[in-house]
């Protein structure tokens, strides 16, 4: 059984863990990663009333992600920023869990959350092409790239919408059952 909670201090190094786990795998693979972000990353969980949340598997932590109300400023027009909207970034999954494809569950969370919140949309961003496709196939439009410095981003929306079929994939421990 998987669970979405807030990150809590005790889970800093449960973390980091999962973020250089997911660093090896990246560098493997010839992408770039967050090896030498891990301690700045992981030190959100000890942040009082964080916007870090982590995904546990009985309790052991197996993925992260920072939900915040606040987009920033730049890329979006003043209407989408007026737009009640959570943003998602920095999500993090243990790759041994790959089989469970638990960025897509986090994902997916995130849009159900928004949804029983009553807010209008879920936003992310990337830099990585290879992450906005991806990103794509979890139901996320491409809204607008923007040059930023040597980087162009990807900012990407999904419409909030309530999502029952999640808290079965928590229950079954995967998201595979979404096709």
């Amino acid at each position: 059984m998987l669970a979405m909670r807030r990150a809590r201090p005790e889970d800093v190094s449960a973390v980091a863990a999962v973020i250089a786990a997911r660093s090896e795998w990246m560098e493997s693979r010839g992408l770039p990663s967050w090896r030498e972000a891990i301690d700045d990353l992981a030190g959100q969980a000890a942040v009082n009333g964080t916007a870090m949340w982590v995904l546990t598997a009985e309790k052991r932590v197996i993925g992260c992600t920072t939900v915040a109300d606040d987009k920033p400023a730049w890329g979006w027009t003043s209407d989408e920023a007026a737009q009640d909207s959570l943003y998602l970034f920095t999500t993090c999954t243990d790759p041994s869990w790959r089989h469970a494809k638990l960025g897509s569950l986090i994902a997916w969370w995130a849009v159900d959350k928004a949804a029983r919140e009553g807010r209008k949309f879920v936003r992310r961003g990337t830099i990585e092409i290879d992450l906005m496709r991806y990103y794509a196939t979890q139901g996320f439009e491409l809204v607008h790239e923007v040059q930023r410095k040597n980087n162009l981003a990807y900012l990407m929306a999904r419409r909030a919408q309530r999502l029952p079929e999640v808290e079965r994939m928590f229950a079954a421990g995967t998201a595979a059952l979404v096709s």
